[in-house]
């Protein structure tokens, strides 16, 4: 009986959340198509600023990780900073602000904004910590 009851409401929570995730996960493919292009070209060699607009990028371009190592790579073999690539890896995989909508719906818009901002702020502090660790080791 519980069983039933959990199933159809399982059900019901998937049925009203795949128009929301299929409009995000259009929206997300679309900006990732674009943005993949002018990775290369946003960067300035500047540590700092490669760090904050690695950060940004990767936030937008939500991801998995194995994509975000192959951007990575490129981004290396083209001279863009560790601090920027180690930024953009952390927040593909952790911020997803393009998800913001559905993580809100679900969790609640407090939690989905907090937990963003608080991965958009350690993603930074992590990329400096490796970026050290990697200099010093």
């Amino acid at each position: 009986m519980n069983i039933t009851k959990s199933a159809k409401n399982s059900f019901r929570t998937l049925k009203s959340a795949l128009p929301v995730m299929a409009g995000v996960l259009l929206i997300v493919s679309f900006l990732n198509i674009f943005v993949n292009e002018y990775y290369e070209k946003i960067f300035t060699n500047n540590n700092i600023l490669d760090l904050l607009f690695g950060n940004v990028a990767g936030s937008i371009s939500f991801g998995i990780p194995i994509t975000s190592y192959i951007i990575g790579g490129e981004l290396l073999e083209k001279g863009v900073s560790l601090f920027a690539i180690t930024a953009f890896i952390m927040s593909w995989t952790t911020v997803g602000i393009a998800m913001l909508p559905l993580e809100a719906k679900f969790l609640g818009k407090r939690f989905a904004i907090f937990r963003n901002g608080i991965n958009f702020v350690f993603s930074m502090i992590i990329a400096v910590l490796v970026v050290y660790t990697i200099l010093i080791f």
